[in-house]
């Protein structure tokens, strides 16, 4: 029997077939992180939902901790890397929201349509307002589905049951699994020029934080009406509210924002905006599917069987060869994420030296996952990153050479356009990046990451350096190679900080540089 500590509230369903599996349920509501220290102590399975934190703290007080299951599909307030390196099992409810999170979305789209809620308030306030609270058809209407995930993918098929005209922007989603849902793909600028509704799906990443700014909102069709039900931060709700008040944004549906809980925001004061306290996922079928699969993923945990949803892997099962391979594995997959800012037709993973049939199907599981580490509003998973690859039209080769020219162990990573390779270097077997683009170069992979290709000639070096260095972006690590026609270089640069995307648009405009790509890891 293993002790299950329950810190938020759970379906019963949930909580009775934790029960029926010998082992106890321990519910302890509402505690403050001190509290939280205390009570994982002798704690077996630990399972949260979204106001409990998961620190390395906590995981250091719960040594005897399994498992940590979110009931949910965020992750935000676990800390995985703790956890994986603790050797404990991080779950979550992948599947349990996204059709209350579709219709959220729906129904704030035709609540802002309709204008609803406000015809609602003042009619209970003793107002007969018909022609004040005109609204507009969905029928005929263009929608803009910012991110084809699951949850997009399902308000898509919604919306074109009411007549819509559907295009999306994702570029992890390909042009025939967009025509098969019956929706063309498009830039995110031609997407914001076109549509009349815009709904927004993506996760919460440095990519994406900020998206829908001043400058994307100016460029989008006058009257344009703006759904978010994803994540808060993604729009610049200061910059939205400005676009309101100027008659640019006809109006907007929010269930999220940037800091939550929040109570008073300008959004708020003004009346073509509708709002929730992020409900996306506050259905009773969405809770009890949450906490159904939650105790069902955490009772497989402490049976020590095959877990569907674990987000990490225990590793004590792959090869002593593989083992070390795993966390570059996953590094070069969003390298190579990256260079495409998007998703290539094929990948191509080569493995040479050793690795060669040793088992290496847990590295192309790594290799995907990063890949789509930035793609999908869920958290990509060991399970999960096949079925993205199949679901978004990904060709996945694996190649396996026995020989290594340079290295004795090698990773590489093609596509038709760009290609990455690294290995593990010294003693302490680091992670070193040595191949990008066909340029032999050398560093160590670091968080944030900046490719530029450039004129081979001499300065070029300096240039790069001038513009970060006045934009205050410090570089720890460097690396250059030549291309073999000797027309080009490469750089390869690690940054403290990320780059800031005014910075980019200067760089690809200076004289001599050809492209340049943000890379965070």
């Amino acid at each position: 029997m293993a002790r299950v500590l329950v810190t938020e509230k759970l379906a019963q369903r949930g909580l009775d077939q934790l029960a029926e599996a010998g082992h106890e349920v321990d519910v302890q509501l509402g505690l403050s992180p001190e509290e939280l220290l205390s009570a994982v102590v002798g704690a077996h399975a630990l399972i949260i939902r979204s106001a409990t934190t998961v620190t390395a703290e906590v995981l250091a007080a719960g040594s005897d901790l399994v498992v940590v299951g979110r009931a949910g599909i965020g992750l935000d307030n676990v800390d995985v890397p703790a956890a994986t390196a603790r050797g404990v099992m991080v779950v979550n409810a992948p599947q349990s929201n996204i059709l209350s999170a579709a219709e959220q979305a729906m129904a704030l789209l035709l609540a802002q349509a309709r204008n609803v809620p406000q015809a609602h308030a003042a009619l209970v306030a003793g107002k007969w307002e018909r022609s004040k609270w005109e609204g507009v058809e969905l029928h005929g209407k263009t929608l803009g589905v910012i991110g084809l995930g699951r949850v997009g993918a399902l308000v898509a098929q919604r919306a074109l049951a009411f007549g819509m005209r559907l295009v999306a922007y994702d570029p992890y989603v390909s042009a025939d699994r967009a025509r098969h849902m019956g929706v063309e793909l498009m830039g995110l600028e031609e997407l914001m020029a076109e549509s009349d509704f815009v709904t927004i799906h993506l996760p919460k990443n440095p990519e994406t934080i900020g998206l829908v700014d001043a400058e994307l909102l100016a460029k989008a069709k006058p009257g344009i009406r703006i759904i978010n039900t994803a994540r808060g931060g993604i729009i610049d709700e200061d910059a939205l509210a400005e676009a309101i008040r100027a008659g640019r944004v006809q109006g907007a549906g929010l269930d999220v924002f940037a800091k939550e809980p929040v109570t008073a925001s300008p959004l708020f004061e003004l009346p073509s905006v509708v709002v929730s306290p992020h409900l996306g996922a506050s259905t009773a079928e969405a809770q009890d599917k949450a906490g159904v699969t939650i105790a069902e993923q955490v009772i497989l945990a402490l049976n020590g069987d095959f877990v569907p949803f674990a987000v990490n892997v225990s590793a004590t099962d792959v090869s002593e060869t593989v083992r070390p391979f795993m966390g570059l594995a996953e590094q070069l997959g969003r390298i190579f994420a990256g260079l495409h800012e998007g998703l290539p037709a094929s990948l191509e993973i080569e493995y040479q030296g050793g690795l060669a049939g040793a088992g290496i199907g847990i590295l192309t599981l790594s290799i995907l996952k990063g890949v789509f580490a930035a793609a999908t509003e869920e958290p990509v998973s060991y399970v999960n990153a096949p079925q993205l690859a199949a679901e978004r039209g990904l060709e996945v080769r694996e190649v396996q050479t026995s020989t290594a020219h340079d290295y004795v162990n090698l990773v590489t990573l093609r596509s038709a356009d760009h290609s990455v390779a690294g290995t593990l270097t010294g003693p302490r077997s680091e992670p070193r990046l040595v191949l990008v683009d066909d340029h032999i170069i050398e560093v160590p992979p670091a968080p944030h990451m900046l490719v530029v290709r450039n004129d081979d000639r001499a300065g070029m070096i300096g240039v790069v350096g001038t513009v970060l260095g006045e934009a205050g972006v410090s570089i720890s690590s460097m690396a250059v190679g030549p291309s073999a026609t000797g027309n080009t270089a490469l750089m390869v640069l690690a940054t403290e900080q990320g780059v800031p995307g005014k910075v980019l648009a200067t760089l690809r405009g200076t004289p001599g540089i050809g492209d340049v790509h943000a890379i965070d890891v």
